[in-house]
């Protein structure tokens, strides 16, 4: 039988099935596959905070959508084309999503009685008719799976569990993507196992082949490569980026990294990659806590190294009072926060943008920190780099925010080439600077403001450190009235004279009365959304922050540039704040907190509101 073969632009696909089925290293391998062909793409993981959620339940039901394209693209998508359900949970709790008309390919082997009865289903979805908006591809994953894999000597437990692997061939023949990395990851995934990888790989072998002589699916489809700008490229997580760029900052800036951390979702995978990369003088420390975590790494920035400490929200709370030391000590410092949704541990493996009122006041005292936050998973390696060199350029703790949807989501990175990367470069004291042939360890460089680096052991830069307020110039323990307006002052304008480049605003008529402004994550939902209203003729500007703490100097400008500011945020309007409080424009803000990224739909019919309003 000859199949027809039509051709899309693009597909957004969601796995989804109970934590234990393997979606999100099914997603990850259809991603790689998509990347290796050459789409621009763009991925969302969604999985539950427990090691092992209740199987078959809803809380336990673990997805990864793809979103991949033959043009540039900016989203995970907000609906998925496809749904592939492995049981009944996995269908109840992405149906609410589904357009109608969407395929759904549905493993009919877990729609068993007490699978349906788990989720509050009384009779199968797909015998009651309520699945007919869509098409239904009713698929037995498990026993064909089984049955694949009937000659080979594992366990039948171990055969079910490669049904994952199954549907990952069967959607690898649906929209034709390459199968040898695939192949070569499960040989070297499980080379200890040899039975087990021969296994796996049938059973995918067994899914590409089922698509092909089936009559479930009469039709493949093909997705052209995009067009993007020369140069080797590979998929990349913000995790991923962000440790590549610590790496590349270390290199750049000539100092070994070391990185103290405690493991916390969703921000453990840079202790993970870092760990990896001995080769390039990283030293990783596995602390017993995070509080001994950030004092390691402020204890290595002491020490003349890159000093890098990870987190997310809990843990930057229990480490505000060694920032504040690094603040008074001034020494270069790291901090990156993979921000997660909810107070406490609230619910650790969603996103949010909630700890920016942290990051700028969580310290007792007059405390300025530098905040930057990356904009997508790969520009994380560039706001690593960017960190690094306000942090030894300006001797400051630096806070970078990601979250969670940067750090787990993927998308196509170009390799910079090393002349592309900036000159990060410090040196150290190495001599006294006191006109009497002494030390001052805080006498500052005029345009930095920043005090010397001196690196312990150094003849004769012995000087005091602690937590203690600091005479001007000598360090020396001082409780001096007016000293400490003074010290205050000057931690304060060191930050205030940081250097960053002005916000460039995306506004192509040149008359868009509205300005859509963002912050960190919310960048793709927000260009996607204005690309739809500017396509539909409405005229709106765009700007995004990258620089946080300071702001861009011209800030104030562009926000009074325009009649209306809406600002989206995935908190309840923290960036909003502080704007209003300092240029005295009343922003609009746009607020959803549901540990969820912005949809680009949504955010359209808000632009487009706010538009039709002037």
């Amino acid at each position: 039988m000859t199949k027809q073969v039509q051709q899309l632009e693009r597909v957004i696909i969601r796995f989804a099935g109970d934590s234990g089925d393997g979606m999100q290293l099914t997603g990850d391998r259809f991603t790689a596959e998509t990347a290796e062909f050459g789409n621009d793409i763009s991925t969302l993981p969604n999985f539950p905070a427990e090691i092992r959620a209740p199987a078959g339940t809803l809380p336990g039901v673990s997805s990864f959508q793809l979103h991949f394209a033959d043009h540039d693209i900016l989203t995970p998508g907000d609906a998925p084309n496809v749904l592939v359900a492995m049981n009944p949970a996995a269908l109840k709790a992405n149906l609410g999503d589904l357009p109608r008309g969407a395929d759904i390919i549905v493993n009919t082997d877990e729609f068993t009685k007490r699978n349906l009865q788990k989720v509050g289903y009384d009779v199968s979805p797909l015998d009651d008719g309520s699945l007919e908006p869509w098409r239904v591809h009713a698929v037995p994953l498990t026993s064909l799976t089984v049955k694949a894999l009937e000659d080979f000597d594992i366990s039948k437990k171990d055969a079910e569990r490669a049904k994952n692997m199954f549907a990952l061939g069967l959607l690898s023949w649906l929209y034709h993507r390459p199968t040898e990395a695939t192949i070569q990851f499960l040989e070297n995934k499980f080379a200890k196992k040899p039975d087990i990888a021969k296994a796996n790989i049938a059973a995918f072998q067994a899914g590409w082949n089922y698509g092909e002589t089936t009559e479930s699916f009469s039709v493949s489809y093909e997705v052209k490569p995009a067009r993007l700008a020369p140069g080797t490229y590979r998929n990349i997580s913000g995790n991923q980026a962000l440790a590549y760029g610590l790496i590349a900052a270390s290199v750049q800036s000539g100092l070994p990294l070391f990185l103290g951390s405690y493991p916390i979702t969703p921000a453990s995978d840079i202790l993970h990659e870092l760990s990896k990369h001995k080769n390039f003088g990283v030293r990783t420390f596995q602390a017993e806590d995070e509080i001994a975590g950030v004092g390691a790494a402020l204890g290595a920035a002491f020490g003349g190294s890159l000093g890098v400490t990870t987190t997310s929200g809990p843990g930057v709370a229990l480490k505000a009072e060694t920032i504040g030391l690094a603040v008074t000590t001034e020494l270069p410092l790291i901090i990156v926060d993979v921000q997660r949704a909810g107070p406490s541990t609230g619910m650790p493996t969603k996103t949010e943008q909630t700890d920016l009122l942290m990051a700028m006041f969580g310290r007792n005292g007059e405390s300025p920190v530098p905040i930057i936050a990356p904009s997508t998973p790969s520009d994380c390696f560039h706001a690593a780099i960017e960190a690094a060199r306000i942090a030894l350029k300006y001797r400051t703790p630096v806070m970078l925010l990601s979250d969670g949807y940067l750090a787990n989501g993927s998308e196509p990175w170009r390799l910079p080439e090393m002349s592309e990367l900036p000159d990060i470069s410090t040196t150290f004291a190495t001599a006294p600077n006191g006109e009497d042939g002494t030390f001052l360890p805080y006498k500052r460089d005029p345009e930095t403001l920043a005090r010397p680096w001196a690196v312990p052991g150094t003849a004769g830069l012995e000087h005091r450190i602690g937590g203690i307020e600091k005479a001007d110039g000598t360090g020396n323990i001082s409780y001096d009235p007016n000293n400490h307006d003074l010290m205050v002052r000057l931690r304060q304008a060191k930050v205030d004279g940081i250097d960053v480049p002005d916000l460039e605003v995306d506004d192509p008529s040149g008359d868009a009365r509205v300005l859509v402004l963002g912050w960190g994550s919310t960048y793709g939902p927000i260009a996607a959304a204005v690309r739809r209203v500017r396509n539909a003729g409405g005229k709106v500007a765009q700007a995004h922050l990258r620089h946080l703490n300071p702001l861009p100097a011209n800030t104030g400008e562009v926000l009074k540039s325009y009649d209306k500011v809406l600002l989206p945020e995935i908190n309840l309007g923290q960036l909003a704040l502080l704007l209003r409080a300092r240029f005295l424009v009343d922003i609009i803000s746009y607020n959803r907190v549901r540990g969820l990224p912005f949809k680009a739909q949504e955010l359209a019919g808000v632009i487009q509101d706010v538009i039709d309003s002037e």
